[in-house]
């Protein structure tokens, strides 16, 4: 996670110091840790190998396209992420998040979508699969829609969590009888 001292890319890392302030784009090929303002894009090539580290007293006005992207600090825009993308404990994006791979812990926000840009080992694209992930959204919208044929549960219409099990009505998100994980047989 944040710190970890494993190796991404041999290179020499660029560092923006907490006092510094950026404004423009920044092109790189190697490391790049900001820990001031950057107020513009951030733009790596894909496959260079390329890391960008916001920690937590950095702050990126601009959207970021990179390889690697290590957040603990603040981003206003979407974030690109080609191989690999780790949200810390302190990481605030306000923006949506492409991503091929993803670590987030707890405790990271993201308010935006998370889309996953991976490849089929075809070579064929897979489409862009959307989670929202504004949780306070989904407890408010927890309500769920069934339309029922005898007591089967036929097709469902909600955000929020529903049981499928047989002569059992639907439980929504934060009931006492909703469980960790959900099975819908249609």
């Amino acid at each position: 996670m944040f710190g970890n001292e494993k190796k991404v890319g041999n290179f020499d890392t660029t560092l923006i110091s907490s006092k510094a302030e950026v404004v423009g784009d920044i092109k790189l090929a190697g490391g790049l840790h900001i820990d001031g303002t950057v107020t513009g894009n951030i733009i790596a090539e894909p496959g260079s190998g390329a890391v960008v580290r916001i920690s937590d007293k950095g702050v990126v006005n601009g959207e970021i396209r990179a390889p690697h992207v290590i957040i603990n600090g603040e981003v206003h825009g979407d974030v690109h992420s080609f191989e690999h993308v780790e949200l810390a404990k302190k990481a605030a994006v306000f923006g949506d998040v492409y991503y091929a791979m993803m670590e987030m812990v707890m405790g990271a926000r993201v308010n935006g979508k998370l889309l996953h840009s991976g490849e089929e080992p075809k070579g064929k694209k897979k489409p862009a699969v959307a989670l929202d992930v504004n949780v306070e959204d989904a407890k408010k919208d927890s309500k769920v829609d069934a339309k029922t044929e005898g007591n089967k549960p036929a097709a469902f219409a909600a955000t929020g969590t529903a049981n499928s099990q047989p002569n059992k009505p639907a439980t929504p998100f934060g009931s006492k009888e909703s469980g960790a994980s959900t099975t819908t047989n249609t």
